[in-house]
């Protein structure tokens, strides 16, 4: 149980830092230095995991999965957004 608690704090406070990826991209209104194609892979294996960690009944990384999935498909929304402009 202690490293899937772990594992799914590591996950959550990604989410978190992801996030600050997506404050910058609002505040700046400017896409720079970050490649769509990287972030959208990390998206698709944070998809995977979600599948993956009920798999292994790790409910504390899936949570934090769902995090990370949430803030990456923001990021990815976002970059789209702004980076026609």
């Amino acid at each position: 149980m202690l490293p899937d608690i772990i594992n799914g704090l590591f996950e959550s406070l990604a989410g978190i830092f992801i996030l600050n990826n997506c404050w910058r991209v609002v505040k700046d209104k400017a896409v720079r230095g970050v490649s769509i194609i990287s972030t959208s892979f990390f998206t698709a294996w944070g998809l995977w995991n979600l599948f993956y960690y009920p798999h292994l009944d790790q409910w504390v990384s899936f949570c934090g999965g769902l995090f990370i999935v949430f803030a990456n498909l923001l990021w990815v929304l976002l970059m789209i957004k702004y980076g026609r402009n």
